[in-house]
C-alpha cells in the first residue's frame, strides 16, 4: 500500500479529528489566536500602538556591566563583599595602565613614562595615581622623605647605580615594577561618578590617546585593564552584539521563509510575528526595568527560537489547507485550532525552563529566567494572534495561489519525501532502535555526569580587547590583577593605632604574603615595615604622621573612613575558580589562629576572586541538579497535557539526548560546565522539546480506530517534519551568530545552544519516532487491542 500524499493526509486527518471528541492539550488556550482574527484591522491598530510603546521601552533598557553580577545575591558572603567595596572602593574605580618593554628602564623611556604619569593626572575625571614615581626615599633627620626619582635623572654610571636602587626598592619591586624590570604598573583612580555614568567612554578614550602620544617612539607597549575598562568593554560588546543579533535574526527568518514559501506574503506571515515578538518583548523588558547583561543579550535570538518554530508550523498548516481547497479564513482558523495547542505547550515547556532558573543563587541568572518567562508569554500571544491576522489580510485569490503552487513546491516536497523515508525505516524495527537510543543516551549521560564546574573572570570580559591581554601580562609579571582582600574589623574600644590592632594587621599581612599564589600584598603594615627598616622608626606617632601625609585616595585603599576597619589586599592570577579555591580556603583556615589570638577582631577573606572561588562551583552544580529535576517535571507536564503516560515516557529520551550529547561535546573539548553552558542546556532542553510536542500533537490527531500505528507515525512525520527541519536551520543560524561576540561566555552560550537545537532535531527524527511506535504498540498489547490496517509500503 502506498502512503497517501501529504495534502490528502492533511485534509483526511483534520476532517476525522474534527469529527471526533478531541480534547485540547492546551486546555483551550489556543483560541486566544482567534480573537484578533475576528477584527484584523482593529488588531493591527492595537499592534501599532503596542509597537510604539515597545520602541519607547527599548530606550529605557540599560546595560549592567558589573563584573560581580553573576554572584549578586542575598548571601552573607556577597553582602560582606558589597560592604567592603563601599568602605574600600578603590579597586572598583582603578584603571590599570600596563607599560611593557625591554628598554623600560632606559633613561629616555623613563622620561617618557614620567611624562605620561604627569599627563594622566591632568585628565578630567581622574582621582589620583600610584606609580613607581610615587616611591619615596627613606626619611632623614625628621624631614619629609624626598622622591625616589629626582627631578633630573642622573647619567652614566650614576644612572646605573640609581636603577639598581629603584629595582631593589621594597615598595615598588614586584608591585609596581616587575622583577625583571620590563613591566610597570600605573594605578589610575577614577572619580566614582565617571565610572557609573556616561562619561567613562570619554575618559578612557582620553587615557588611551595620552598613552599613545606620550609613549610614541619609546618602543614600549601600553595597554589598559582594571574594573572600569572591563566594564566599558562589556558595555560596548553588549550594545554591539545586540545590534548584530537583531539584524541576523531578521535576515535569517526572512531568508528561510522566502526561499521555501517563494511568496512575500507568506514570508511576512511566517517571519514577521517572531520579529514583532522580539520588539514587544524587549520593549516590555525596558518598561519593567530589566538591564542588558551577558545573558539578557541573547534574548533576541532566544525569542526568535521560541516563536519562529511555532510561526512556521502554523503557516505550513494554513498553507496546506489552502492547497487542499479551503478559503483563507477557514485555513488559518483551523490551523490555529489544530497546531495552536502544540504551540501553547511548546511555550509552556520553555516557560518551565525559565522558571527552573529561579532556583539559582545568582540574581543575574534569576533575572534572566524572569525575562525569559516574560518574553515567552509575549511571544506566544504574538504568534497565535499575528499569524492568522496577517494571513487573512495578505492572502488573496486563494484559487490563483493554489494554481501557481501546485507542481512547483519542489523544496517542501523534497523535505516531505526525506521525512517519509526516515519514518518508514524508523517504524520498521521500533524495539531495536528504541534499545539503541536507550543505550546511547545512557552512555552519554555517564559522560555528562562527570563534567566539572568551571569559572574564570576572563570568560565574562571581551577577550578580543585590551583588558584581558593586559591582565594576562600582570598575571605573568606581577602575580596577577585580581584582588583578594582580608577585611579586619576592630572591636569597640580598639583604635587603628592601638598595639593589638597593629599586631593583628601585621599577623594577617604576614599570612597573606606567605600564601602561595598570592602576591602584590599591600596594607598599613607595608608602610610600618618600610619606616622601621629605612628610617629606624617603628613608633606609632611616626606611623600616624606618615599616614596623615598620604593622599586621601591612597589611604582609603586600606583604611576605612571611620578608621574602624582595614584591608590587607593581595593579587591573584585569573585562574579557574577550582584552582583559586584552595588558596582561599587555606587563607581562611590560617586566619583562625589570628581570630583566636585576638578575640573581638573580625577577620574575613573576601574580594571578587574569593566570592567566585567559593560560590561558582556550588551555583553551577545547583543549576545542573535543577536541570536534572526539570527532565522529570517537563515530562510530567507533557504527560498531563496529553493525558497520557505513554506520551510522558515517549518525551523523555528525545528530550534528554540533546543535553547529554552537548555535555559530552563539552567534556571532549575540555570546557567543563560553566555558567553559560548550564544555562544554555537548561533553556535548550525546553526549546528543543518543541519538535517533540508538535510531532506528538500531530500523532494524536492521526491515531484513530482502524489506522495502523506505523502509518500514523509516518503521516505525522510527513506533516510536521519539513517545518521542524526548516525551523531548526533558522534557529541554529540565529543562535550561532553569537560566535561573533567578543564575550567568551556569550560565544559558548550561542554555539552550544545551536548545537543542542540540531541535536534535538536528530533526536526527533531518529529517537522519537521508533520510541513512540514501540511504546504505543506496547500500550495496545497491554490493553489487548490490535490495529488491523496494513503497514505502509516501503
Amino acid at each position: 500500500m502506498t502512503a497517501p500524499g501529504p495534502h490528502d493526509i492533511q485534509a483526511d486527518a483534520d476532517a476525522s479529528a474534527s469529527g471526533h471528541s478531541r480534547f485540547s492539550i492546551a486546555f483551550g488556550l489556543e483560541r486566544i489566536g482567534l480573537v484578533a482574527m475576528r477584527a484584523p484591522i482593529i488588531s493591527l491598530c492595537i499592534l501599532f500602538a503596542l509597537c510604539v510603546a515597545a520602541f519607547i521601552g527599548l530606550q529605557r533598557i540599560k546595560v549592567d556591566d558589573s563584573l560581580s553580577q553573576l554572584f549578586r545575591s542575598d548571601t552573607p558572603e556577597y553582602k560582606q563583599y558589597e560592604e567592603v567595596t563601599k568602605r574600600f572602593p578603590s579597586s572598583e574605580y582603578d584603571v590599570l595602565v600596563v607599560v611593557e618593554g625591554k628598554g623600560l628602564l632606559e633613561r629616555a623611556s623613563l622620561e617618557k613614562l614620567r611624562d605620561l604619569v604627569t599627563d594622566l593626572q591632568l585628565i578630567d575625571g581622574t582621582h589620583g595615581i600610584i606609580s613607581l614615581f610615587s616611591a619615596r626615599q627613606p626619611p632623614e633627620n625628621g624631614q619629609l622623605p624626598a622622591p625616589l626619582f629626582p627631578e633630573v635623572l642622573p647619567e652614566g654610571q650614576a644612572y646605573k647605580t640609581f636603577i639598581t636602587r629603584v629595582r631593589d626598592n621594597e615598595v615598588i619591586r614586584g608591585k609596581l615594577l616587575s622583577e625583571d624590570g620590563t613591566l610597570a604598573l600605573i594605578v589610575l583612580a577614577l572619580d566614582p561618578s565617571i565610572v557609573s555614568g556616561k562619561g567613562l567612554n570619554t575618559v578612557v578614550g582620553e587615557i588611551r590617546k595620552t598613552m599613545a602620544d606620550d609613549l610614541e617612539g619609546a618602543g614600549l607597549n601600553s595597554q589598559l585593564s582594571g574594573v572600569p575598562v572591563m566594564q566599558l568593554e562589556i558595555r560596548n560588546a553588549v550594545e554591539r552584539d545586540g545590534l548584530i543579533y537583531n539584524v541576523a535574526g531578521v535576515l535569517a527568518g526572512c531568508l528561510i521563509a522566502i526561499i521555501f514559501f517563494r511568496r512575500i506574503s507568506f514570508m511576512v506571515i511566517a517571519a514577521f510575528p517572531p520579529l514583532i515578538a522580539i520588539l514587544l518583548s524587549l520593549g516590555a523588558l525596558g518598561w519593567f526595568g530589566f538591564s542588558l547583561n551577558m545573558f539578557l543579550n541573547v534574548m533576541t535570538p532566544l525569542i526568535m527560537v521560541i516563536s519562529f518554530s511555532d510561526s512556521m508550523q502554523l503557516t505550513f498548516a494554513a498553507r496546506d489547507r489552502l492547497i487542499a481547497g479551503e478559503d483563507r479564513f477557514s485555513a488559518f482558523r483551523n490551523a490555529v485550532l489544530v497546531v495552536g495547542p502544540a504551540c501553547v505547550l511548546t511555550h509552556g515547556t520553555a516557560a518551565l525552563s525559565f522558571i527552573a532558573l529561579q532556583f539559582s543563587d545568582s540574581d543575574l541568572i534569576r533575572t534572566f529566567g524572569e525575562a525569559g518567562l516574560l518574553a515567552t508569554v509575549v511571544a506566544l500571544l504574538a504568534v497565535l494572534s499575528l499569524v492568522p491576522v496577517f494571513g487573512v489580510l495578505l492572502v488573496r485569490k486563494e484559487n490563483v495561489f493554489v494554481a501557481r503552487i501546485k507542481g512547483t513546491d519542489i523544496g517542501v516536497e523534497a523535505l516531505r519525501s526525506f521525512c517519509r523515508w526516515i519514518a518508514v525505516r524508523m517504524v520498521g524495527h521500533p524495539g531495536f532502535f528504541s534499545l539503541i537510543a536507550l543505550l546511547v543516551v545512557g552512555g552519554l549521560g555517564v559522560v555528562y555526569a562527570n563534567l566539572e564546574p568551571r569559572y574564570r573572570l576572563a570568560d565574562q570580559v571581551p577577550d578580543k580587547q585590551q583588558a584581558v591581554e593586559a591582565s594576562s601580562r600582570l598575571d605573568a609579571k606581577l602575580t596577577g590583577a585580581n584582588p583578594i582582600d582580608v577585611l579586619i574589623e576592630f572591636p569597640k574600644g580598639q583604635s587603628l593605632y592601638s598595639p593589638q590592632t597593629l599586631q593583628t594587621i601585621a599577623e594577617v599581612h604576614g599570612i597573606v604574603e606567605k600564601q602561595a599564589g598570592v602576591g602584590n600584598v599591600w596594607s598599613l603594615e607595608t608602610l610600618r615595615r618600610w619606616l622601621a627598616e629605612k628610617a629606624g622608626k617603628s613608633d606609632v606617632a611616626t606611623l600616624k604622621e606618615y599616614v596623615d601625609m598620604l593622599p586621601p585616595h591612597l589611604v582609603r585603599r586600606f583604611i576605612s573612613k571611620d578608621q574602624d576597619a582595614v584591608v590587607v589586599s593581595g593579587r591573584v592570577p585569573d585562574l579557574d575558580s577550582s584552582q583559586i579555591l584552595p588558596t582561599v580556603e587555606k587563607l581562611d583556615k590560617e586566619m583562625a589562629a589570628v581570630r583566636r589570638a585576638h578575640p573581638g577582631y573580625q577577620v574575613s577573606v573576601t574580594g571578587l576572586s574569593a566570592i567566585a572561588a567559593r560560590n561558582s562551583a556550588s551555583m553551577i552544580s545547583k543549576l545542573n541538579h535543577g536541570l536534572t529535576i526539570e527532565f522529570g517535571l517537563v515530562a510530567v507536564f507533557i504527560g498531563l497535557a496529553f493525558r497520557s503516560v505513554v506520551v510522558m515516557l515517549t518525551s523523555i529520551l528525545p528530550g534528554i539526548f540533546p543535553v547529554v550529547l552537548s555535555g559530552t561535546l563539552l567534556w571532549a573539548l575540555g570546557e567543563g560546565l560553566q555558567f553559560a553552558s548550564v544555562v544554555a542546556l537548561t533553556v535548550s532542553f525546553g526549546l528543543g522539546l518543541s519538535a517533540t510536542i508538535h510531532f506528538l500533537n500531530r500523532l494524536r490527531l492521526e491515531e484513530r480506530p482502524g489506522v495502523d500505528e506505523g502509518l500514523a507515525v509516518e503521516r505525522a512525520t510527513v506533516l510536521v517534519g519539513p517545518a521542524l527541519i526548516l525551523t531548526t536551520v533558522v534557529l541554529a543560524c540565529g543562535l550561532v551568530v553569537t560566535v561573533f561576540s567578543d564575550l567568551p561566555s556569550l560565544r559558548l552560550f550561542g554555539w552550544l545552544s545551536a548545537f543542542s537545537m540540531v541535536a534535538a532535531l536528530v533526536a526527533d527524527l531518529f529517537i522519537l519516532r521508533p520510541t513512540a511506535m514501540f511504546l504505543i504498540s506496547m500500550s495496545h498489547r497491554l490493553r489487548g487491542t490490535r490495529r488491523t490496517d496494513p503497514k505502509p509500503a516501503e
